[in-house]
C-alpha cells in the first residue's frame, strides 16, 4: 500500500517531516520504521526528514514493510467478507467465535482465520483487529492491513468519528423509545469477566432507540450506537436500566428464544483513511436474530 501527495504552491509546509506529521499524520513510532527502511521518497528519491519542499513536489510513503506474524496459528475458516482493499478488511463474525486467541481459543478465533486468509494472498502483516466483539456478539469485525490504517482508524474512535451501531434484543417494554445512558462502567470486584455500573468505572455512553415490540410486549427490538467502548458496554447498561438482553446469563436470564445475548453488531461508519471518505458497511443478520426482529 502506497500514500502519494503532491505539494500545492500555497501550502505551508517547509520541510518533508512536517507533510508526514501534519498531513498524512505519521506517529513518531512509525515514522522511524519508515525511514529506517527507505520507504519514504521526495521526488521518487530518498532523501533526510527535513529536507525542505515546494509546490509541485512528490512525496511517497511505502506502507509494504514485511513483518512476522507467527505468534498466531493460521486456521481455515468460512469468513464472511463484507469489505476488502489495501487498507483493511471487514467480515461479519459468527457468535461463538473469539475475535483474539486465547488459551482455551488458541487456534479457532477469528484471528486464527485471518491469518490463514493473510497467507493466502501472501500479506506478510500482523494481525491487527480494530474493533472488538465478546465471543457471543455476532457481527462486524474490521482488521487493519498495517499499522497506519490501524492509528488512523483508533484515532477517529477516541475523536468519536467512528460510528457503531448494534441491533439488541431486550428484555421487557421500554417507558421511552429513546434515551442515553451515561453510567460509568468498571470491573465487578472479585471478577475477571464482569463489569458493573461503578461510580469509580470509566466514563460509558450508550445511545438507544427501541426500534420495535414483540406481540406479547416482552421484548423489544432496540438500535444501539456506542459512545464510548467499554468491555459489555451495551449489556452492562441494558441489565442496568432493568431491560438486559435476551439470553445474557451474565447480565440477565437464560431465554429459550436464543442461546446466547441477543446482541449484533450491524452497522459501522467512518472516514476512509486513505481516500477520506466517509464509508458505511452492513452485516445481514444471523438466522437467531432475524427471527426475533421480524
Amino acid at each position: 500500500m502506497e500514500l502519494t501527495y503532491t505539494v500545492k504552491e500555497n501550502d505551508t509546509y517547509k520541510t518533508l517531516k512536517e507533510v508526514l506529521k501534519a498531513y498524512f499524520k505519521i506517529s513518531d513510532r512509525l515514522l522511524l520504521k519508515l525511514k529506517k527502511n527507505n520507504k519514504i521518497l521526495l521526488n521518487s528519491e530518498i532523501t533526510y526528514m527535513h529536507h525542505p519542499v515546494k509546490g509541485n513536489d512528490i512525496i511517497e510513503v511505502f506502507l509494504d514493510l514485511e513483518e512476522d506474524n507467527s505468534n498466531i496459528v493460521p486456521t481455515k475458516m468460512d469468513l464472511d467478507i463484507i469489505y476488502e482493499d489495501e487498507a483493511y478488511i471487514v467480515v461479519n463474525k459468527l457468535a461463538g467465535i473469539p475475535i483474539h486467541p486465547s488459551m482455551e481459543h488458541y487456534e479457532d478465533s477469528l484471528s486464527n482465520g485471518i491469518k490463514y486468509y493473510f497467507d493466502e494472498i501472501g500479506l506478510k502483516k500482523k494481525i491487527r483487529p480494530v474493533n472488538r466483539l465478546d465471543r457471543n456478539t455476532s457481527g462486524l469485525v474490521m482488521f487493519a492491513k498495517n499499522e497506519y490504517i490501524q492509528e488512523r482508524l483508533i484515532e477517529q474512535m477516541k475523536n468519536n468519528l467512528f460510528c457503531k451501531e448494534y441491533i439488541a434484543i431486550c428484555e421487557g417494554k421500554f417507558k421511552n423509545t429513546k434515551g442515553i445512558i451515561n453510567a460509568p462502567i468498571a470491573r465487578k470486584e472479585n471478577s475477571i469477566i464482569e463489569r458493573c455500573v461503578s461510580e469509580n468505572g470509566d466514563i460509558a455512553i450508550t445511545e438507544y432507540e427501541v426500534l420495535n415490540y414483540n406481540s406479547e410486549g416482552n421484548y423489544s427490538v432496540v438500535k444501539c450506537i456506542l459512545k464510548t467502548g467499554r468491555t459489555h458496554q451495551i449489556r452492562v447498561h441494558m441489565s442496568y436500566i432493568g431491560h438486559p438482553l435476551l439470553g445474557d446469563t451474565l447480565y440477565g436470564h437464560e431465554s429459550d428464544k436464543i442461546d446466547r445475548q441477543a446482541l449484533h453488531s450491524y452497522k459501522m461508519s467512518f472516514v476512509h483513511p486513505v481516500v477520506q471518505k466517509k464509508v458505511t458497511y452492513i452485516a445481514t443478520f444471523p438466522r437467531n436474530i432475524a427471527v426475533l426482529i421480524s
